[in-house]
């Protein structure tokens, strides 16, 4: 059974991931290891910070001699109307406006996205979720290099997926989390927290990347790599 380090403490992503990925694999949390480094979120893009993460927790694991994959991501939502914005500044969006550190309360965050486009037309008001995966395998010590290395493969692998929608003129439901209470997908009149977790994690942006994480894992079972 292949163990994956998911390089978070949301109790949310964890559950969405492993009720994306199975029960055949055991994930790990930041929680199981209080040690681990805190990586600073600073790239441009999605897979900037995603890449980041697992590469950080991969070198600090391999120190400690731990064998299994480290699974960091990132993700966000882009608004057309915004140019991209929040995009890899969605869970610190209204933060920003107080010159603080760290991530802000999703309620803040979600009135500063209505404020923004109080007078924006249903129309114009097209967003997406986006997220990247980097999954990045520990070797067994820094200078040794790991098997998909040695193959001649990226020491990082990146998976990226994205749900299409729209920006609803209030907040509707109250399942989910961050900006899930604005967001109707394409196709359906209700927003990410109100369709439940069932339908979200047939519709996510992460569902997509696990998805696309979850073909590639399963040809590397088939091929005899694991």
């Amino acid at each position: 059974m292949k163990t994956f380090l998911i390089a978070t403490r949301n109790a949310h992503k964890v559950g969405e991931i492993r009720a994306i990925l199975g029960a055949e694999f055991t994930l790990l949390t930041l929680n199981d290891f209080p040690g681990a480094p805190a990586v600073v979120e600073d790239a441009a893009t999605f897979a900037g910070n995603a890449t980041k993460k697992s590469v950080a927790l991969a070198n600090w694991l391999a120190a400690r001699s731990e064998r299994l994959l480290v699974l960091a991501d990132d993700s966000g939502l882009e608004v057309d109307a915004l140019n991209g914005a929040p995009g890899v500044h969605s869970a610190r969006f209204a933060a920003e406006d107080k010159f603080k550190d760290g991530n802000a309360p999703d309620a803040d965050n979600n009135s500063k996205l209505l404020r923004l486009l109080r007078d924006v037309p249903a129309a114009q008001r097209t967003a997406r979720f986006r997220c990247v995966i980097a999954l990045t395998p520990v070797a067994v010590a820094r200078n040794i290099l790991s098997a998909d290395q040695a193959a001649g493969e990226p020491a990082t692998m990146l998976f990226d997926g994205a749900c299409e929608g729209r920006i609803d003129v209030a907040l509707r439901g109250q399942g989910g989390f961050g900006y899930d209470p604005l967001f109707i997908p394409n196709g359906f009149d209700q927003s990410f927290a109100e369709l439940g977790e069932l339908t979200k994690n047939q519709l996510s942006h992460r569902a997509h990347a696990l998805a696309k994480l979850r073909l590639w894992l399963d040809g590397r079972s088939q091929n005899g790599a694991w």
